[in-house]
């Protein structure tokens, strides 16, 4: 039994069956997340939503970041 009242305790968001949802309860449907992938022998960057939905393909990990930011995003990178 904790010390602590029970006022102090956080609780996690309860699991939902649309895991956007539980994305959105944390906050994260304004992150993306960028990946470096390989197309056709050349390197180029993948943009996904954080629920993993892909968004576009760039060129250029920092272009990929500043388009996140374009649209009020916080861009995340995926190694």
């Amino acid at each position: 039994m904790s010390n602590r009242p029970s006022s102090a305790r956080t609780k996690a968001p309860e699991a939902s069956a649309d895991p956007r949802g539980d994305f959105n309860a944390f906050g994260l449907e304004d992150m993306a997340y960028v990946r470096a992938v390989c197309v056709d022998g050349q390197r180029l960057h993948a943009v996904h939503a954080a629920d993993g939905t892909p968004l576009t393909v760039i060129t250029n990990r920092d272009l990929a970041f500043a388009t996140i930011r374009q649209y009020e995003m916080e861009p995340l990178s995926v190694h």
